[in-house]
């Protein structure tokens, strides 16, 4: 195990102080005056403290969402977008490593990631600097007459509500600010109460870079409070959501306020199937970090895990080894493989669902402890495989987001398939095999949004993901991304004053 490097290895001028919103370009302290710990889930210590947002500061920051998106933003012309998006760019790559730093002491995600992500994040800018100039319309033929041109126009939707997830803040981010800049709308944000930090510092760099006042705001607090104020909002015309099925359903009955669309992206129960003839050196490993990269806190963890019947054993040895070979520590220490869970409550989740799988009739043939020693402050908790697992089993069903894999066999490709659809969620799924054709069936009959052949959770903001069933609606990047953040008209021109053209509404009803 690694030693336990405090947080002072990494100053930062957020520790130890009370943060306040960023509304409209500037900080401005909650309203209610109320402050909650942020802590380091590794340590247990303190960074900051963050404020309890209300009803009120969502008011104001929509408010100033609304005032910009009105204002002269609105004006700004498609290269110009383009020009900022550039000048983010730059603001991003020089100091990524801050924000890396500051999220994995945020969450506990291994500094070795976080920095990982630099080019996933500039490589994300680059695609949505691309679209300021990609949205555009069609000129459309029409049974009126000669004289009347038709066509479709694209226009921005106007103000964003975007509720977010704590797991992944410097990639998940970017979903909603490229579609935002891209467009010319504009947003509220209301972070994860564990990930707050690393939004607000973000922000603040937008603003280095040049956005304009009010394009982009960020409000802390808590969901049922923060989220539920935005989901509700009369001002607010469209609302995004990452997180539970349970508060997804929330957010969307809120919508109904002012019937605004919503995007909602939520849990994830994915299988992950592998063929006996599958290339061992990418399975094993490609398995194991289906789950256990972030700690198992990422919604399209493979923890269901089907093996062939007639692998099952030589591949399950390789994974216990694969999994006790794992360096467990603090995300900040560069050797750490698997950091900490977030908090003690999902810490004390986690193992629960431990607990509870043994009398189910599981069997626990690795990990499956709290870590003590050095590690007892933090919230560590060990790599776990089990064996013997029923499709009907509670790990089996629910999502855990911890480092707990279910490992359970198949006989035949169609029980394979039988089993991977046997679940309310399909946000994601893979298959390990060297068989194309058993591939391209696996693809086509898994019911999941997002799929992968041979690896597992890479995404590109060109082609982007989706969810189904359960797992939620509104696909992320890809060419109709920005659909997500424009509204279309259909534009009637009578260019002839002709009485060759009908009367108004001629023909529109039986």
């Amino acid at each position: 195990m690694n030693e336990r490097p405090s947080s002072a290895m990494f100053s930062h001028k957020y520790f130890g102080k009370e943060l306040g919103h960023l509304i409209g370009g500037k900080s401005v302290p909650p309203h209610s005056d109320q402050m909650m710990p942020s802590f380091n889930p590794a340590t247990g210590e303190v960074l900051a403290y963050i404020p309890e947002g209300t009803a009120e500061d969502v008011n104001l920051a929509v408010a100033a969402a609304r005032k910009a998106f009105e204002g002269p933003w609105s004006e700004w012309l498609p290269w110009e977008r383009h020009r900022l998006f550039m000048r983010i760019y730059e603001v991003i790559e020089q100091n990524f490593d801050e924000l890396a730093y500051l999220t994995t002491l945020d969450i506990g995600t291994p500094i070795t990631k976080t920095l990982g992500m630099k080019q996933y994040a500039l490589k994300a800018i680059t695609y949505f600097a691309t679209q300021t100039t990609n949205i555009g319309g069609q000129t459309l033929p029409n049974n009126i007459g000669t004289g009347v041109m038709t066509m479709t126009v694209k226009a921005p939707v106007g103000v964003i509500g975007g509720i977010l997830p704590w797991n992944v803040p410097l990639v998940g981010l970017w979903w909603l600010l490229g579609g935002t800049l891209a467009t010319g709308c504009t947003i509220v944000l209301k972070p994860a109460e564990y990930a707050t930090m690393t939004i607000l510092r973000l922000v603040e760099l937008l603003y280095e870079a040049g956005l304009p006042e009010g394009v982009v705001n960020v409000v802390a607090g808590r969901g049922g409070v923060v989220g539920q104020a935005l989901a509700e909002h009369n001002d607010v015309d469209r609302v995004v959501f990452t997180g539970s099925v349970q508060a997804g359903r929330k957010v969307i009955m809120a919508s109904a306020s002012n019937v605004k669309r919503v995007q909602v992206e939520l849990g994830g129960k994915s299988p992950d199937i592998v063929f006996a003839d599958a290339p061992m050196e990418l399975a094993v490993p490609g398995a194991a970090m289906a789950v256990y990269n972030n700690c198992g806190q990422v919604c399209t963890a493979g923890t269901r895990l089907f093996v062939e019947r007639k692998a099952h054993n030589e591949f399950v040895d390789k994974l216990v080894k694969f999994s006790r070979q794992m360096r467990i520590g603090p995300g900040i220490a560069h050797d750490t493989d698997m950091g900490p869970l977030i908090s003690q409550g999902q810490l004390d989740r986690v193992m629960s669902y431990v607990d509870g799988a043994a009398p189910e009739g599981a069997t626990l043939v690795t990990g499956g402890k709290r870590l003590g020693g050095d590690l007892s402050q933090g919230y560590f908790v060990e790599p776990t495989i089990f064996c013997d697992v029923r499709p009907e089993m509670t790990i089996a069903r629910e999502e855990i987001f911890g480092p707990v894999i279910s490992v359970i066999p198949f006989d035949t490709e169609e029980e394979a398939l039988r089993l991977a659809n046997e679940t309310e969620y399909g946000l994601g799924g893979a298959v390990w095999t060297q068989d194309l054709s058993k591939a391209m069936r696996m693809i086509n009959r898994v019911k999941a949004g997002t799929f992968w052949v041979n690896c597992y959770d890479w995404m590109d903001a060109g082609v982007g993901m989706n969810g189904y069933k359960l797992s939620g609606y509104g696909g992320k990047g890809g060419p109709t991304h920005m659909d997500n953040f424009l509204y279309q008209k259909s534009v009637y021109i009578n260019h002839t004053y002709s009485g060759d053209v009908p009367p108004v509404g001629a023909g529109l009803r039986a």
